[in-house]
């Protein structure tokens, strides 16, 4: 109980902006949690590299989710542009989505430290009106209120959005892995289909090569 009154006592200490802020804070972790499970079943399975270029040739072998995209991208294939256009379809799917929901939490993660920018003017303000008024006990009272609001709206901004700015980090790591295995599995397709290349009977050496995610 001790703990939680003196939580509820910064809280007061922090003026009409904490409420704000306690929003934008539970919508922030909400969206960033949400786009972490979003990533997390767009991503496509490290482990399977291997047998990419096995799966690009027979697409009844490939399994999860890099089986529908061969089986999508190769289905009734005609010209190199066509498969293109087809993994473009799949980029802006998978990738789009992510883009999207990552620049609305890289927004609300800048916002969080404004708001509490907000807190400290508001509390400056405050305190400025206190030491205008005179001396005394309640101006010195209005003083150390006011000097509090700055501090606890700041601290609680920064507090909200550096955690938030890590998860984005974290997003953006991903979505660029999924971008490159989108890439790679583009790249085997390709060489497959020889659309490419012309003349060519066999894929390139380094098209067998075991691939290992860079992630």
């Amino acid at each position: 109980m001790e703990g939680l009154s003196r939580i509820l006592d910064i809280w007061e200490s922090g003026g009409w902006v904490m409420i704000p802020l306690f929003g934008l804070a539970v919508l922030l972790y909400a969206q960033a949690f949400g786009l972490l499970m979003v990533a997390r079943r767009a991503r496509l399975d490290s482990s399977s590299a291997a047998m990419w270029w096995d799966w690009v040739r027979k697409p009844a072998n490939a399994e999860g989710r890099v089986r529908e995209i061969i089986e999508y991208t190769q289905q009734g294939r005609k010209t190199g542009d066509e498969v293109r256009n087809r993994f473009d379809d799949v980029r802006r799917s998978l990738i789009g989505l992510l883009d999207r929901s990552t620049a609305f939490v890289s927004m609300l993660v800048a916002a969080a430290p404004l708001m509490g920018l907000l807190g400290t003017v508001l509390g400056m303000l405050q305190t400025f009106f206190g030491i205008s008024t005179g001396g005394g006990a309640e101006t010195a009272g209005v003083v150390a209120a006011g000097i509090s609001e700055a501090l606890v709206t700041t601290q609680t901004g920064l507090t909200i959005a550096l955690p938030g700015l890590f998860i984005v980090m974290m997003i953006q790591r991903q979505r660029q892995s999924l971008d490159a295995k989108l890439s790679r599995l583009e790249s085997l397709t390709l060489s497959h289909l020889l659309l490419d290349m012309p003349g060519q009977g066999t894929a390139p050496d380094e098209e067998k090569r075991v691939w290992h995610d860079a992630a």
